[in-house]
């Protein structure tokens, strides 16, 4: 049995060696070389001890290093603390040339017509008056029988195209008058007598002139009046325009300082026709800019200065106390030669109450209606005149800058009355 079992522990005794064996040849870090291809490391053979050289081979000497320019030692942060890392300094600045600024492009001036003739121009703005006086009036009085109640129809009419009660009634027995003496029937007759008599309750002897010009070595000076809204500034600034086209030379004063819009509005309006402008600080004195407009129309050797002052005060008296100072601060140069009411002609008989307000305090002279062509009650230029006893110059007809045309009262009843 002994014998039987001695090859067998033979055998195992063999296999332990042979494994020892290989485990001692394949484990790295005990002086043999691991499992490598061959040429990596020429001159040791596998199992082979590894001389130390070859396994930490020693560390080369540090070059001496170069002497470099002495620099501040950094200070180490205390144990604990975070270290401060220092701020990275700002870039250099680089030179750059200055931004050149485009010319600045001169306002492109304007050369308005002439104002002549400009009414008839217009006309076609009065479409909506034509129709109660030309279709409305014309009918009436074209029919056979003439009795009360078609005269009564006619004063209606008037009326009701704001020519004003007594101002109609005038009209109406003047005409029923003439047609009975002439017997007239015929459109064109009754067209005739109608704008005869509508003419000459327009008082066609009035002076519509604007008084302008050089007297006595210095300009003239009007100023325009009126309540905001009325378009005021607005046709400030198209009186201008009429007088640049007439071959005038203008100095504008913004004497409207409540309104901040007012004096840009103005110096819009200037610069068109190369007109100068005079204008204060907002809220400052308007007549102290009243002043210093005239006193630069002298120096610019202009002949009219044309002045726009505030029409936001509510009050007669304190009204007629800025429109008194303005007038006083300015005849230290020389006469107010004209005062213009700007009205809108659609407020109607309404606005004859605040236009009375203004004749009581200042000197008018000449009525500036506005927005005419919006309306179709065209009577309120007889109503006016009639009511207050002064001319109409100007009339507005459109939201144009040459649409404020002088008046004529038989060019302006032609247009109401509308072709023949």
């Amino acid at each position: 049995m002994k014998d039987a079992l001695v090859p067998v522990l033979v055998v195992i005794g063999l296999l332990l060696l042979a494994g020892l064996t290989l485990f001692l040849v394949r484990r790295p870090g005990r002086g043999t070389l691991p499992q490598a291809p061959e040429g990596e490391r020429p001159g040791i053979e596998r199992g082979e001890k590894i001389p130390p050289s070859v396994i930490a081979p020693p560390a080369p000497e540090k070059a001496a290093p170069e002497k470099a320019a002495p620099e501040k030692a950094k200070e180490q942060p205390a144990p604990g603390k975070p270290a401060v890392v220092p701020a990275p300094a700002p870039p250099a600045p680089v030179e750059t040339a200055p931004p050149v600024a485009p010319p600045k492009a001169e306002p492109e001036i304007e050369k308005p017509e002439p104002t002549a003739g400009r009414l008839v121009r217009l006309r076609a703005r009065l479409s909506r008056s034509q129709n109660v006086f030309g279709k409305g009036l014309l009918g009436l009085l074209s029919r056979d029988h003439l009795d009360d109640d078609a005269w009564d129809e006619v004063e209606e009419s008037l009326i009701s195209a704001d020519v004003g009660v007594q101002a109609t009634t005038e009209i109406v027995a003047k005409l029923r008058e003439r047609t009975r003496v002439l017997g007239t029937r015929t459109t064109t007759d009754l067209r005739s007598l109608l704008a005869e008599e509508l003419t000459e309750a327009l008082d066609p002897k009035l002076d519509r002139s604007l008084h302008t010009g050089v007297v006595d070595g210095k300009p003239s000076v009007i100023l325009v009046v009126g309540v905001n809204g009325a378009g005021k500034t607005t046709s400030c600034g198209k009186i201008a325009r009429v007088l640049v086209a007439d071959g005038h030379t203008v100095v504008l004063g913004a004497a409207d300082t409540f309104r901040a819009a007012a004096a840009e509005q103005l110096a819009t309006w200037a610069s068109r026709v190369g007109a100068q402008v005079v204008r204060g600080p907002e809220g400052g004195d308007p007549a102290a800019v009243a002043f210093d407009a005239v006193k630069k129309g002298i120096d610019a050797g202009v002949d009219t200065v044309l002045i726009d002052t505030a029409g936001r005060l509510q009050n007669k008296v304190g009204l007629m106390d800025e429109l008194g100072k303005i007038k006083r601060v300015v005849e230290k140069h020389g006469p107010v030669s004209e005062t213009l009411l700007v009205l809108d002609a659609t407020a109607g008989q309404n606005g004859l109450s605040q236009a009375r307000v203004f004749t009581e305090v200042a000197d008018v002279t000449g009525v500036v209606l506005t927005k005419l062509d919006g309306t179709a009650k065209g009577g309120i230029v007889i109503a006016v005149q009639r009511a207050l006893g002064i001319p109409v110059k100007l009339v507005g007809l459109g939201e144009g800058p040459d649409d404020l045309a002088p008046f004529d009262p038989a060019q302006f009843v032609s247009a109401l009355l509308g072709d023949e």
